[in-house]
């Protein structure tokens, strides 16, 4: 009897124990997000009001609500060179092929380097060298070997997207525990079994933690490559409403390419914590 009683209370107390996790994380979650929006208003208030009483130029600087209807009038009416939706879904197209090349490149080379020291030493002078330079000054020669269309945004993207996963995949792959390959070594898993169940799940963490910055410089090379020579993109919107000094419609496409890679930085995150539950990720 005595045992059953200890018993419910321990589980009383556990049960009020996770109450007030739940409740001070709930408070944390609720103070973080009041202090974001604090900051949101008291930025754009200030721009606003900055821009409403000519403090600084509306022409050179807009205004928030200024870009807001841009953007309200793009999506109802569409833009000056066709609806706005073609060109979100060129951007985004080009974002996720380049973003997808960009990984699985990444992973393969780096996987294939960081098991076999021979090719690690005859290509990591090569990588280095290739990581060093700017990739940006690329986009003129893929628009010339591909042309205005897709593939050479997609190439672009590719070259931002690949080196940052080739890094971590390849440090990754390096940092798995010797002694866990050689146990399964020694219970005579093949090179798959091997590959497949001991080292790309010790890597993953590594991989995973790089899709965040990737995703966002396959973004980045999709909208340099627009802006610098394309037909569609929201790049050539951002282009074109710089060709006129628009600078309303410069901040509107600039604002619809932030949701973009916020929406996108959210869907990784979900991923991440998806396929590495036991990965402690601090809030």
């Amino acid at each position: 009897m005595q045992i059953q009683t200890a018993l419910n209370n321990s589980h009383e107390e556990i049960a009020m124990r996770k109450k007030e996790i739940r409740a001070r994380a709930a408070k944390i979650k609720i103070r973080n997000l009041s202090l974001q929006i604090a900051v949101f208003i008291i930025i754009f208030g200030s721009w606003e009001f900055l821009s409403d009483q000519n403090i600084i130029d509306p022409f050179f600087f807009s205004s928030p609500s200024a870009i807001f209807m841009h953007i309200v009038d793009w999506v109802a009416n569409g833009t000056s060179q066709g609806p706005l939706y073609i060109h979100f879904v060129v951007s985004f197209e080009e974002t996720i092929i380049s973003f997808i090349l960009g990984v699985l490149l990444g992973v393969i080379a780096g996987y294939a380097l960081g098991r076999n020291e021979v090719l690690a030493v005859i290509f990591g002078p090569y990588i280095q060298m290739l990581n060093a330079l700017p990739r940006v000054v690329l986009a003129p020669i893929f628009i010339i070997w591909f042309g205005l269309g897709m593939p050479s945004k997609i190439a672009l993207g590719v070259t931002l997207a690949f080196f940052i996963v080739f890094f971590n995949a390849f440090q990754g792959v390096r940092e798995v525990d010797r002694n866990l390959v050689n146990n399964a070594r020694l219970l005579g898993a093949s090179k798959r079994q091997l590959a497949q169940h001991v080292i790309i799940p010790s890597a993953l963490t590594w991989i995973l933690s790089s899709l965040h910055s990737s995703f966002g410089f396959a973004l980045v090379g999709a909208v340099v490559g627009e802006f610098i020579g394309s037909t569609k993109g929201l790049g050539f919107l951002i282009a074109q409403a710089q060709g006129t000094f628009d600078t309303t419609g410069v901040f509107a496409g600039m604002v619809l390419l932030s949701v973009t890679a916020l929406a996108a930085n959210w869907v990784v995150g979900k991923l991440e914590k998806r396929f590495i539950a036991w990965r402690s990720v601090r809030q």
